[in-house]
């Protein structure tokens, strides 16, 4: 109760005056489970829903959500059980339709986007401190609470979400032996009017959520680290803007964990956002490492040898990237991820990317409105064939010349023949079945 105490009153110095401030106690000292045992029978705790062994749901009511104010801060509180390595964790906000009593992981009713991400340290649970709190900025979910029109079309809920495994930890901590509990989980909001401006946000447009990147068997360009998605927009959007989330795993040798590489962000064939993960040290985060390790070894590690590989730190939260368009008119759009230079050596790892919108319409837009396809165009660059793969069926692709001649037409098929055109840039104009219509680049070799 003590550190708990400690780490609510260091979280909101300098956030907020206390007297100003609503808290909102969502999900309290949870228990996860092992992700890779069979589903856990224990009682699950009142008011939440499991959605699986690293998995909890709870529904804000109408009066909670009423009473957010405008700076919204989130602490998520994760405290050391039977896992003594460093895990991914992850908080979603889900949308439920409207009195639906309950829902599972796979319902594909349900519409989510991933507002946080942290790392777990490697913790002991027999030492201190045994947990570790993680602080975000999420005021733009001002919008999304207090909107009546969503809120009359879902119910909404917050997900808290981290993995964990065992084994490790049975043999090395002791008293772990044939226990399956690996962390406690714990999600308050803290809001204030105090200094803030209320944005005006009315549309929500989720894009990708934890969606899978590798090069090797998820990309959406054969041999290259490439996610492309679309989406649509039936209105005019101002003050659009992206929220992303991305994280590189693989902690075999030579793993995307350990070598930095540079992310690009594309929409519409425009750059729009590049970084490079990392680059902190993370010696802040040492004192939550309480279990041996080999990341942290027994001497502090420099700022420049910290930077030379690490791309996050075990016991962080992951930054939220993003960027902001003045003005994105109606209709379809595209958005690109790659990282170029990555590798995954052995054909292992993966990058877990999130990416969400928010913006202005004169309309009033609901979620449901929305509609984003993720499409694979491959390969790219391309000798002959291009093929189009999506979960809707493809009505025609016209292939067009750099300077907008259009050179030939397919019908009902999901690839088209460059073979007989020389060397250089194209446009593929692809529609699909549903009346989705975008464009695309393709390079011929």
């Amino acid at each position: 109760m003590y550190k708990r105490l400690f780490f609510a009153s260091l979280f909101l110095t300098g956030l907020f005056k206390s007297q100003t401030t609503t808290v909102t106690n969502l999900i309290s000292d949870a228990v996860y489970y092992d992700g890779y045992a069979a589903p856990v029978a224990n009682p699950v705790p009142t008011g939440l829903i499991r959605l699986g062994n690293t998995r909890y749901a709870r529904k804000l009511t109408d009066t909670e959500l009423d009473s957010f104010k405008a700076k919204i801060a989130m602490r998520v509180t994760i405290g050391a059980l039977c896992d003594d390595y460093d895990r991914l964790g992850e908080v979603f906000l889900a949308m439920v339709p409207k009195n639906q009593p309950t829902y599972t992981l796979n319902d594909t009713n349900i519409k989510r986007i991933e507002v946080a991400r942290y790392i777990t340290p490697f913790m002991n649970k027999n030492r201190f401190p045994d947990e570790v709190p993680y602080t975000y900025d999420i005021s733009n979910l001002y919008n999304i609470f207090h909107d009546a029109t969503l809120r009359n079309t879902y119910d909404l809920y917050m997900e808290l979400d981290v993995f964990g495994v065992s084994g490790s930890a049975k043999i090395k901590i002791a008293g772990c032996a044939n226990r399956d509990d690996v962390f406690s989980g714990t999600l308050s909001f803290f809001s204030t009017d105090v200094g803030a401006t209320p944005t005006d946000y009315n549309t929500l447009v989720p894009i990708l959520n934890y969606n899978k990147l590798n090069n090797y068997n998820s990309t959406d360009v054969t041999g290259e680290t490439v996610r492309i998605v679309n989406f649509n927009l039936p209105e005019t959007v101002n003050n659009a803007r992206f929220f992303v989330i991305s994280t590189p795993h693989g902690a075999n040798t030579g793993g995307e964990e350990y070598v930095r590489r540079q992310n690009y962000t594309y929409l519409d064939d425009v750059q729009v956002l590049t970084y490079t993960p990392g680059g902190i040290s993370c010696e802040p985060f040492r004192v939550y490492n309480t279990m041996g390790n080999g990341i942290y070894q027994s001497a502090p590690a420099t700022f420049a040898q910290w930077t030379s590989w690490n791309n996050w730190c075990p016991g962080n939260s992951v930054p939220i990237r993003g960027f902001t368009l003045p003005s994105m008119t109606a209709g379809n759009h595209t958005l690109k991820h790659t990282i170029p230079t990555a590798v995954f050596n052995g054909q292992q790892g993966d990058v877990y990317l999130s990416v969400y919108m928010q913006g202005k319409s004169n309309a009033t837009l609901n979620v449901k409105d929305v509609k984003s396809i993720d499409v694979n165009i491959y390969p790219n660059p391309t000798t002959d064939f291009v093929n189009i793969r999506s979960k809707e069926d493809v009505k025609s692709i016209i292939l067009y010349s750099i300077d907008g001649r259009k050179l030939a037409e397919t019908y009902r098929e999901n690839k088209i023949n460059l073979s007989s055109y020389p060397s250089g840039v194209y446009f593929l104009n692809i529609i699909l079945k549903d009346g989705t219509t975008f464009k695309h680049k393709i390079i011929k070799k």
